[in-house]
């Protein structure tokens, strides 16, 4: 493994990632935070308990796999996109770095930065709300996992887009709707019998539903059943970007 590649692929996206601090942590944090304000505490204090746990540390898990999912993806995203719109991205496929290597440094990268903001939300919760981790190493499992999943996700989006644009459809119009629906602010539980089996087509069920569980040890799912779902994805993506490299799709002319 050439180690010094993906070494010089990761300190560089890494370097872009602190040279643009405003935008890449302040802003989701601050975003964040309007969470925690309106819902924790303003409607939140009238909303009691689900599933034994205040409202406000409730939906703590949801908030940060909301910003994890959307910033693993557009880190990654934009990462293997800009060196296809400058032309860079034949100075990586010509230099001597595998497949894995490079995807390696790039995912690598993005799901470093998603997993520190992702920490940095947790932090900054303890401003609006008391919560507590039953299961922290499961926690920083179920965080690492998920960055490392959509952050392939991602790097998919990045070979696929042809357009600044296109970077932000699936996040937007995908996958942000698909979290609000997955039971970041309530338990499907909560949903009729019919809506609770519908709401189990939609994958961000098992992956807020495993992330909770590791706080307050209270699940819509079993945590396996999320576990196995991450897994699940993430060979589906490591399965197209090995497909990607292997035909040339969008990145050889």
């Amino acid at each position: 493994m050439n180690i010094y590649g993906v070494r010089s692929i990761y300190r560089f996206e890494m370097a872009r990632w602190f040279r643009t601090l405003t935008q890449s942590i302040v802003s989701p944090i601050i975003s964040t935070s309007l969470y925690f304000v309106v819902f924790g505490a303003a409607i939140g204090a009238r909303m009691g308990e689900v599933n034994g746990v205040s409202y406000g540390a409730f939906i703590i898990p949801g908030l940060v796999m909301l910003s994890l999912l959307s910033e693993s993806i557009s880190n990654a995203s934009f990462g293997i996109y800009f060196p296809k719109f400058t032309g860079t991205i034949y100075e990586i496929l010509s230099a001597p770095v595998s497949t894995f290597e490079v995807v390696a440094g790039f995912v690598g990268a993005a799901a470093t930065k998603s997993v520190l903001l992702g920490l940095l939300i947790l932090l900054t919760a303890r401003l609006f709300v008391n919560y507590h981790i039953a299961h922290p190493l499961w926690m920083l499992a179920f965080l690492v996992l998920t960055a490392i999943t959509f952050s392939l996700l991602g790097f998919i989006i990045g070979i696929w887009a042809d357009g600044f644009e296109k970077l932000q459809i699936v996040p937007l119009m995908i996958i942000t709707p698909l979290t609000f629906l997955g039971g970041s602010f309530y338990s499907i539980d909560m949903l009729p019998p019919v809506w609770q089996k519908i709401a189990l087509i939609n994958p961000a069920v098992y992956l807020i539903s495993g992330f909770r569980w590791s706080f307050y040890d209270v699940s819509d799912v079993a945590v396996g059943v999320s576990l196995g779902m991450i897994a699940l994805f993430m060979l589906l993506c490591l399965g197209i970007i090995y497909w990607i490299f292997k035909t040339g799709y969008k990145i050889r002319p």
